[in-house]
């Protein structure tokens, strides 16, 4: 065992070193209660499910190499990546990935999720936390536009990606329990308790790529009421028939209409909603490349899940199409 990458409810993981491969490995170890012990018997059996699918790792999912239990605690032995993007973000200092990086970012997260939707799964806890770097290496750049041009900011130099954490992912014939997904990128079908399948790893992956756009979160709440007034804040009015299918729509609207703020909500909730803009004015729709970007999110952050564009759809859309080149001519105003 040679360092600690990360822990959490579940365990943690430790790199270590594999002396019979001769290389470093991640290691999960799971703590040695009953549920986490049955947790992770799923997500081994997903995770077999993904590399017998595929074997070459074309779909950029991360790979279970092996397993064993020791002492009561099953042990998942996983590649030694690099950080997660959330954590290369937050040592950037939350500063936005460069176009041509979100453009790849999001081919390969939409391939994982295409390729996971597939086979019938579905992941249920996207979010930067759970993308690690293949590598990442990043070199120093003067910040442009930042408010001391003398800030340097990291670049990546490789913008490989693996989807990772499958410990909630659930095939569409299993159970699903009423709320999953991490606060922040959870869609508004699961706050509203009108069931979810597919499409609520769209609305994430949504969030996520603003998250790239403007290095922020794009829905920083812990509250039902006040996330869905963000979202109208953001996305416009809850339409009727969402606000009629939800199981308790007295909860949350009167007459279709939000309520919010009520008499509890604080000052401090009531200032930050107002302080957000509507997606076109955080998207700004300049250019080729902003207005294919704001087209394609907005469809992933269609209320109406049945409405919401598909893994499949969104790669074939044409910001994936864009040629960079082009992109910085606009720029210059050639």
């Amino acid at each position: 065992m040679m360092r600690l990458l990360g822990q959490g409810t579940f365990g943690k993981v430790i790199e270590c070193y594999d002396r019979v491969r001769r290389e470093h490995c991640a290691i999960k170890i799971i703590r040695a209660i009953p549920k986490y012990r049955e947790a992770s018997k799923v997500e081994i059996r997903v995770l077999n499910t993904l590399k017998a699918k595929d074997p070459f790792n074309s779909n950029q999912c991360i790979h279970l190499i092996d397993w064993f239990d020791y002492n009561n605690h099953i042990c998942m032995v996983f590649e030694l990546l690099g950080q997660s993007i959330f954590d290369f973000l937050k040592s950037n200092e939350f500063r936005p990935f460069p176009p041509h990086q979100i453009q790849h970012f999001a081919k390969q997260l939409l391939n994982s999720v295409a390729f996971i939707h597939n086979l019938k799964l579905i992941h249920t806890d996207l979010k930067p936390e759970n993308i690690l770097l293949v590598n990442n290496s990043s070199s120093l750049t003067l910040c442009n536009g930042h408010r001391d041009p003398n800030t340097k900011s990291r670049i990546l130099q490789d913008t490989s990606i693996r989807l990772i954490d499958f410990g909630s992912a659930t095939f569409e014939q299993d159970y699903h329990s009423s709320v999953v997904s991490t606060r922040h990128y959870r869609a508004p079908e699961i706050i509203l308790g009108m069931g979810w399948s597919y499409p609520c790893d769209i609305w994430s992956v949504g969030c996520i790529l603003v998250e790239f756009f403007t290095g922020d979160a794009l829905f920083q709440t812990h509250e039902n009421l006040e996330h869905l007034a963000m979202m109208e804040a953001v996305l416009g009015k809850v339409p009727l028939r969402i606000s009629r299918n939800a199981r308790e729509p007295q909860k949350y609207f009167d007459n279709g209409k939000l309520r919010y703020p009520t008499n509890e909500t604080s000052r401090q909730s009531q200032k930050y909603v107002r302080a957000l803009r509507p997606l076109r004015e955080i998207i700004v729709p300049s250019t080729t490349l902003t207005r294919n970007f704001l087209d394609l999110v907005s469809k992933m952050l269609a209320y109406d899940p049945n409405e919401r564009i598909t893994a499949s759809e969104a790669l074939k859309h044409p910001f994936f199409q864009l040629d960079f080149d082009q992109y910085s001519r606009e720029l210059k105003g050639g």
